[in-house]
């Protein structure tokens, strides 16, 4: 890329500008998240910008002269946000700011960039990344924005810092930012040095860190050689992200898959918006996924239909940002619980497991099929409220972060939601997850004389070695907020009452509200879900989420354990229906909120 020197120091003079506090600025575990015209109104951004530069400052965290990446998922107003962050990174005495090109970094390669891209040269390693993205909620000017802290190993902000940032967003007075500065051309790549050479900002190709990173980990010659099988085929749904560049450089451009073969992979800031079959929701599961999952011939329910032509053997698909993932195969679709379980059963064929792993976890809410591989192969597991930050503990287990601690690494985890990871990065990562089931299959057909084994078989052969745990998920979207409260108040009083006690011919063996005491730094984390076990290993789960922006969500877990001998050809939703009906009539679900049915069911 081209250099562009800016030799006048004059761009670099700091415009202070007034402000006062604006309500309502307190990042959750996935950072801040609002309406597009919230964020585009005025001081909003710059507010909780300000806000975060000045806590990293007060922790001590090498500010001024230091590298700060800012790129996001390209949904809509993320061009100008960037271009503002810059103005401010500068004001704040950043040394050097990165940026993907065009914007474009997914989730997963802004943590590769931090954790990498400085190849080891002093002084160069960022200090941390602003992700201007809202994960799989939809893009566009009255949709939805974000932004989203994350620190030098390259994993999001902790709560003492998010905590901070919070307090100084409600007692802010004003920000600082750099006018002068020139817009910088995100096109291409290119290094533009600025004031004189005070401030450097590099344009650099999005993909290359993450799968520079990638390639250490997966043997990409052997999943080529997969793609090369005249039997094998393959669909991709982008869905509109920021994954179109990736894919395209990996399965494209590395594998030999044909250009055909990738759907809704041009990124766009409104993720195909209302007219595309996902209506803009770049979330990939049966609901969203529409085009894929017909492609794969089934229904959004899982079902299969009728198709014109044999589908493929393998389908994925990702999310706005690309951390999530969607496993599919030919009439066939992997549950996330079981995609995280099967690929802890199969790591050893993946070159960076190959010696064994250390430790795994899953979420609280997803099923318990991953506990019964880490017992039978020996490995420590662990079940971690919902948020990433609780595994990124655990894979810095024993490092400078947390010294004299146990070492977990190599290390898998995931969660229910769709999202599956590694400790390459420090965050759930789309690509990964399609990588590892394309390492099982490369593994699984050695033969090219032989029928082609897909994910269905493997996943079938995984349920009849450890049985299988039937699930699903309702979600009742936008309830009103304090009537959820009320309903998840009501029902941890009731719990010590319901246990021992039997309801529909189930037993109920224990009731709690679930918490965390982390074994890496000591904190505990209350208030992280209902959860109601059955004697038979049955259970059910009821959270409150947070990652919606109007009303509350309320997601019901619903599990149902079969042995290796039993039934395991079932379909989950009629399964685990009767676990639904308990939960309904415990929870008093439609007396508190009026809803008769689930939004979505996953």
């Amino acid at each position: 890329g081209e250099s562009k020197v800016d030799s006048s120091a004059q761009s670099m003079e700091v415009t202070t500008v007034p402000t006062s506090p604006i309500a309502g600025q307190k990042p959750g575990t996935s950072g801040l998240r609002q309406k597009t015209k919230t964020f585009m109104s005025e001081h909003y951004l710059e507010n909780f910008v300000q806000s975060t530069l000045d806590a990293l400052v007060a922790e001590g965290v090498p500010v001024k002269g230091g590298t700060l990446v800012i790129s996001g998922d390209g949904r809509y107003h993320n061009k100008t946000a960037i271009q503002i962050i810059i103005k401010m990174a500068a004001a704040a005495g950043v040394g050097r700011v990165w940026c993907g090109d065009h914007g474009l970094l997914s989730t997963p390669a802004m943590s590769a960039v931090i954790r990498t891209r400085s190849r080891g040269l002093a002084g160069m390693a960022p200090f941390g990344g602003f992700i201007l993205s809202a994960s799989h909620n939809p893009g566009g000017i009255d949709e939805d924005f974000g932004i989203k802290y994350n620190c030098e190993n390259g994993g999001p902000a902790p709560e003492k810092v998010t905590n901070l940032i919070y307090t100084n967003t409600t007692t802010i007075k004003e920000y600082k930012l750099c006018c002068g500065l020139p817009e910088i051309d995100l096109s291409a790549p290119g290094s533009y040095t600025l004031g004189g050479g005070a401030f450097r900002v590099d344009v650099f190709d999005c993909v290359e860190d993450h799968k520079g990173l990638l390639e250490q980990v997966f043997d990409f010659g052997a999943i080529k050689a997969l793609f090369a099988r005249e039997d094998f085929s393959f669909v991709y749904d982008g869905m509109h992200g920021v994954q179109g560049p990736y894919a395209k450089k990996i399965f494209v451009d590395e594998f030999g898959a044909p250009a055909s073969s990738l759907m809704n992979c041009e990124p766009k800031e409104d993720f195909g918006g209302p007219a595309s079959a996902s209506h803009g929701h770049a979330d990939p599961n049966l609901t969203h996924a529409v085009e894929l999952v017909a492609r794969m011939g089934l229904n959004k329910e899982g079902r299969e239909i009728e198709t014109t032509s044999e589908p493929p053997v393998f389908g994925a698909a990702a999310d706005g940002d690309a951390d999530r993932n969607m496993i599919m195969g030919s009439r066939f679709f992997c549950s996330p619980s079981d995609s995280l379980a099967v690929i802890v059963a199969n790591a050893s064929c993946i070159p960076y497991f190959a010696a064994g792993l250390k430790g795994c976890a899953r979420s609280m809410p997803t099923s318990c099929a991953l506990d019964r591989v880490a017992e039978k192969l020996g490995i420590p597991y662990f079940e971690v409220p919902t948020g990433w930050k609780f595994f990124g503990n655990l894979m810095d287990s024993g490092t400078d972060a947390f010294p004299g601690k146990p070492v977990y690494t190599p290390f898998i985890c995931g969660e229910e939601s769709f999202g599956t990871g590694g400790d390459h990065v420090r965050e759930k990562d789309g690509m990964f997850a399609v990588l590892a089931w394309l390492q099982i299959l490369a593994a699984e057909n050695p033969d090219p004389a032989k029928p082609i084994v897909g994910v269905g078989d493997v996943t079938k052969k995984h349920w009849e070695k450890y049985g299988r745990n039937y699930y699903a998920r309702y979600d009742y979207e936008g309830v009103d907020k304090p009537a959820a409260e009320k309903m998840m108040a009501a029902m941890v009083e009731a719990q010590p009452a319901l246990i021992g006690t039997t309801v529909d011919g189930m037993k109920i063996a224990k009731a709690d509200m679930f918490e965390y005491h982390d074994p890496v730094d000591g904190s505990v984390s209350k208030n992280q879900g209902v959860r109601f076990i059955f004697e038979s290993g049955s259970r059910f789960v009821f959270r409150l989420s947070g990652t919606g922006v109007a009303g509350a969500t309320i997601r019901m877990y619903l599990e149902e354990y079969a042995a290796p001998d039993a039934d395991l050809t079932k379909h989950a939703f009629d399964v685990v229906k009767p676990i639904a009906d308990i939960a309904l009539k415990i929870s008093k679900l439609t007396e508190y909120t009026g809803r008769t049915e689930p939004s979505v069911v996953t």
